[in-house]
């Protein structure tokens, strides 16, 4: 269910995200709003979690600041416009600039694990990118890899695709630009995170070019949505992969349903404990992060 607010006019609902476009029609500015929904597996699961948006949106913002310089390192543009939020949507939204978003979900992984630990075994790689012999589940890589995915439409699959391929999306220099944005920015991430005894394993971020071609950081940014957070102390003295990578996302919620549905017709409802388990997880990482 959507909010009415003075001055916006809703335009469009994702899975999980709200847009809105000024009432006055300015086509440079947008209203995200982040809902309680959440999905897997392609579907919009009931019911939400409560106060999802909100943590969400606090832990994006906080990522903004640090990124843009509150770290200590670089300025790394992004989206935020610096305005106040219409009060009715206070906590869980941002006022964006609007951008030309590139088709490039640039995927960044520090270590092995879910689809790649699939490759891995049965190649060798990750993405197409060959790895050292004999690792395991969970393990650290060597360095961070840069394995891009192509943002498929509405309602498919995004594909996983290589360097050369995101090349002819979107041009040499600005395939390389991706490339190198995305590990600066997860390196200084993976710090950050180790300085406040988390493991970043991966994570995935957007990118769009305003009207003077600059390139921005966009949508949401080293979330428990679009980031895989492990506790390192448990990575480093757990006997199983399910004690070593117990993470901080609604991984509760895909095992559960991964469990007790077989993806067929319409998903089960969540059990309270299922949710309560996911919120609890969600605010300890912000706990962690953002004492």
């Amino acid at each position: 269910m959507t909010v009415e607010i003075p001055g916006w006019k809703h335009t469009y609902s994702g899975k999980v995200r709200d847009l809105y476009a000024p009432a006055d029609g300015d086509p440079g500015r947008m209203l995200v709003v982040a809902s309680d929904r959440v999905s897997a597996f392609d579907h919009v699961l009931s019911p939400g979690i409560p106060g999802k948006g909100t943590l969400l949106t606090t832990l994006s913002l906080w990522w903004f600041d640090q990124l843009a310089g509150a770290d200590g390192g670089d300025v790394i543009a992004n989206h935020l416009t610096g305005e106040t939020v219409p009060e009715e949507v206070a906590g869980r939204s941002m006022i964006v600039r609007s951008l030309d978003m590139l088709p490039v979900e640039c995927v960044v992984r520090g270590y092995l694990t879910g689809s790649g630990w699939a490759e891995y075994r049965e190649h060798g790689t990750v993405c197409g990118i060959p790895l050292p012999d004999g690792l395991q589940d969970g393990d650290r890589l060597p360095e961070p890899i840069f394995t891009p995915a192509y943002k498929a439409p509405l309602g498919e699959h995004d594909e996983n695709i290589s360097f050369d391929k995101t090349v002819e999306l979107v041009g040499a220099e600005r395939a390389a630009e991706l490339r190198d944005t995305s590990l600066a920015i997860y390196r200084r991430a993976a710090a950050t995170a180790e300085a406040h005894g988390l493991i970043l394993a991966d994570t995935k971020f957007e990118f769009g070019t305003d009207a003077d071609g600059i390139l921005r950081l966009a949508d949401e940014v080293l979330t428990s949505d679009s980031s895989r957070y492990w506790d390192a102390e448990a990575w480093r003295t757990g006997t199983t992969p399910k004690e070593r990578m117990a993470s901080f996302d609604k991984q509760i919620v895909r095992d559960w349903l991964a469990a007790n549905w077989d993806k067929q017709g319409t998903p089960p409802e969540l059990p309270a404990e299922v949710v309560d388990r996911t919120v609890a997880r969600y605010r300890e990482l912000i706990g962690r992060l953002t004492p």
